[in-house]
């Protein structure tokens, strides 16, 4: 099975039950700035974002992970 979508359940998981959201970059182009980063949200998101708050910028998924350890 592949250990990055493992990682990234277990943090979406994790992050959810402290009230925020995963969201992953929809960016297809590998040249993109976003492409396989990861935003996380609090509060609610909707389809188009309106209502929610993005905390920082676009995170690798080690990045996140790190987020989650921090006391």
């Amino acid at each position: 099975m592949n250990t990055d979508k493992v990682l990234e359940d277990r943090l979406r998981r994790t992050l959810a039950r402290r009230g925020y959201t995963l969201i992953k970059s929809r960016a297809r182009d590998p040249k993109a700035l976003t492409y396989g980063r990861y935003l996380i949200a609090w509060g609610a998101v909707t389809a188009d974002r309106a209502q929610c708050h993005i905390d920082g910028t676009a995170m690798t998924l080690s990045d996140v992970q790190r987020w989650v350890d921090e006391p």
